[in-house]
């Protein structure tokens, strides 16, 4: 456990799972990002985050009735280090929020909920939300388009996902090492394939500005950020051992195996991440 974990375990109920299958308001917004479906999901805010509480059966459902409606959607998921990049950057927070579906990535974001007394049901891991949407894919004929990382890794994750989920049907990848001036030729590449579904494996807040751009020159799909799952699905970098990812230790083996890029995000971001939860605590109690 970090110090965030520890510290807030001692204030909520911290038997929570991390099954990838199994004070709120109600919202119905609209915006080109996928907010203006006439739904009435719950709805929090932490550190002026919004967050969904739905459970990932659940976010498979709301996201499929997008692609069924023909509506874009930006589906985004937010953990402790997304929220301290949201609360230095007013963009970076005006896209997040303006995303149709919010899940929350990350055990510290259930205890913060917690700790706030704003429930959230459970963690909805950014690598399992999206194979459960693959899957999805596969079954229902929907088209997928991969975004990111090395050439060679997202051609092998087509590969993979080919072999795994039959009649898949992806149609077209490329890679995540373009500069701004290209963002227009991808954005026609990916309105020639009419993808139903766009997988985003590019880093924050590039990502997110990425995809801003590209809804907003009406490609009406839905956006999926994964961060570094093209390079597990791949191979590349080995995935936590399932008793880890189970009591909710997958960070720490993330850090194991990239410490110079992951120490600071964990443990410097964690606390920072805590300071700022301390900070709204006492200004519920006002």
């Amino acid at each position: 456990m970090t110090l965030l974990h520890k510290y807030m375990a001692k204030y909520v109920n911290t038997d929570i799972g991390n099954n990838p299958k199994t004070g709120i308001r109600k919202y119905c917004r609209t915006s080109k990002r996928g907010a203006g479906m006439d739904r009435k999901n719950k709805r929090i805010v932490i550190l002026d985050t919004n967050i969904d509480a739905l459970t990932a059966r659940e976010t498979v459902d709301v996201v499929e009735q997008y692609v069924i409606k023909k509506e874009p959607l930006h589906l985004m998921g937010v953990n402790a280090d997304k929220i301290n990049m949201l609360n230095e950057n007013k963009r970076l927070k005006e896209i997040v929020n303006g995303c149709g579906v919010i899940n929350a990535d990350g055990i510290s974001v259930i205890l913060a909920g917690r700790f706030l007394g704003k429930a959230l049901p459970e963690r909805v891991a950014g690598i399992d939300l999206m194979q459960d949407l693959i899957d999805l894919c596969a079954k229902r004929g929907y088209k997928i388009y991969l975004l990111g990382a090395k050439e060679e890794i997202v051609k092998r994750v087509a590969e993979i996902l080919k072999e795994k989920y039959k009649g898949l049907n992806i149609v077209g990848f490329h890679n995540g090492y373009f500069k701004e001036d290209r963002w227009f030729e991808i954005k026609e590449e990916i309105e020639a394939k009419q993808p139903d579904f766009v997988f985003v494996g590019i880093t924050s807040p590039l990502k997110e500005y990425l995809v801003d751009y590209l809804q907003g020159q009406g490609l009406n799909c839905v956006f999926m950020g994964v961060g570094g799952s093209f390079d597990v699905i791949s191979g590349a970098i080995p995935r936590a051992p399932e008793w880890m990812q189970r009591m909710n230790l997958e960070w720490l083996f993330r850090v194991m195996q990239e410490p110079r890029r992951l120490f600071k995000r964990y443990f410097v971001g964690n606390w920072k991440f805590l300071m700022l939860l301390m900070k709204e605590k006492r200004k519920l109690k006002r």
